[in-house]
């Protein structure tokens, strides 16, 4: 299975506003061996194995539950709200999702890249957090939960991007690519 790696943002990303104004950004990629819409991409992110147990907890601690169908209409852009998210962007080769209480956002593009001498689909997965700013002192900050989890959210952004790649990529599991 090809390697996550983290890397630069792409020049046209829509996280790159939140790198700009100080918030922590990430960015994760792999290469695909071929051509995987930007529509099929977010379906399979927002239906895999991994995601379904984040939809799962937030049906349940946050009363914000969400479908398959749901994911399929984000997808192809004919929804704009999901679980605990709302649309803060999108065009043909992204999505950037904003969290109800505005500190984070999640970030998916595809992008056309050769694999091999052959026509293949970088994905890209990137979040941002926005700093609070402190009460007392007035200062943005991101706060000790935030240091505190950010080991694990590294971990889990690869996570989530190799359960959407699985599902891209395995016949069993595989969502449609024509979209």
């Amino acid at each position: 299975m090809p390697s996550i790696h983290p890397c630069d943002l792409p020049p046209d990303a829509l996280l790159h506003k939140y790198r700009e104004g100080g918030a922590y950004t990430d960015c994760y990629a792999v290469d695909v061996g071929r051509v995987v819409s930007q529509a099929a991409y977010v379906e399979a992110f927002y239906t895999s194995g991994v995601f379904k147990i984040e939809r799962l907890l937030l049906a349940w601690f946050l009363s914000r539950p969400a479908t398959d169908q749901q994911a399929r209409l984000l997808a192809t852009g004919q929804i704009d709200a999901f679980a605990a998210w709302t649309v803060e962007g999108r065009d043909t080769r992204q999505l950037l999702l904003c969290d109800f209480q505005k500190r984070t956002r999640s970030w998916l593009m595809s992008a056309p890249v050769d694999v091999n001498g052959l026509p293949g689909t970088r994905l890209y997965f990137g979040s941002a957090v926005v700093p609070a700013v402190d009460r007392r002192t007035g200062q943005a900050t991101m706060g000790f939960v935030f240091r505190a989890l950010l080991g694990f959210h590294k971990l889990y952004s690869r996570v989530l991007l190799r359960a959407a790649l699985a599902r891209l990529t395995s016949p069993a599991g595989s969502v449609r690519q024509g979209r």
